[in-house]
């Protein structure tokens, strides 16, 4: 169930536009007296993830604008330490240092975009329940937190180091999911997400990315300044490296 296949079409035409990126940005962070703008030197990265960074067409590009400037360098920390496998991000920032990549980061989390509408999902209304229930309130007898307790009571995440739930298409949330449940997707220990991924069946999986794909986004889609308080009874949050 999980969606692993990218669109032969869409990745050459991604690496054809890395290519270009690349050239792109090395050419004008080598021009000593030219303008350096943040636009121009990320074309490698909107050549997959969208004019000013709002998602991909194929449902697997996730959007960059908006997400929090930490979460978005530690990913790029990410596939260059290989805790997260792509081979074109790989590529692209092997010859980066931690200064570009956190100028990359703020670029994207200062945009505004609007947000697509949400997908009409055509899931049973059982299965729509369940996954509601995982994510504002979690699962007691499994030990699944719920979603919100680490990604803001409005699911557009928190600063300055957890994503937003919202907004993301189905087929993206479902890799992810499947990623840190097989080990492609990782993180400096402890890895809160991979323990929690690995306490979700197949139908939880299901239940939870129906729910969230197809959720309108708040009037306000920034990430909030902190965590949600705990609710009383609430299991509490596991210890998460996710961000060092």
């Amino acid at each position: 169930m999980f969606a692993w296949s990218y669109s032969v079409v869409w990745r050459s035409r991604c690496a054809t536009g890395l290519a270009i990126g690349l050239l792109l940005a090395f050419a004008t962070a080598g021009a000593a007296d030219a303008p350096h703008p943040m636009a121009e030197r990320t074309a490698a990265c909107t050549a997959c993830h969208g004019t000013l960074g709002k998602a991909g067409p194929d449902g697997y590009y996730p959007r960059l604008a908006g997400k929090p400037a930490g979460y978005l360098y530690n990913q790029l920390r990410n596939f260059q330490e290989s805790r997260r496998h792509y081979t074109l991000m790989a590529g692209l920032l092997a010859p980066l240092g931690p200064d570009y990549l956190r100028d990359m980061a703020t670029y994207f989390s200062e945009l505004d975009v609007p947000y697509p509408a949400p997908a009409r999902s055509g899931a049973p209304t059982a299965v729509l329940a369940r996954g509601k229930s995982l994510v504002l309130q979690g699962d007691q007898a499994l030990g699944i937190p719920a979603c919100v307790a680490c990604h803001g009571a409005t699911l557009t995440g928190v600063q300055p180091n957890t994503p937003g739930l919202l907004g993301l298409p189905r087929d993206y949330l479902n890799a992810q999911l499947g990623g840190w449940q097989t080990g492609q997707r990782k993180a400096h220990a402890p890895d809160c997400m991979a323990d929690i991924a690995r306490k979700l069946s197949v139908d939880d999986v299901n239940a939870a990315t129906q729910w969230l794909s197809s959720q309108t986004l708040p009037t306000s889609t920034k990430p909030a300044a902190q965590r949600p308080a705990a609710l009383p009874g609430a299991l509490a949050l596991p210890p998460c490296g996710s961000a060092p």
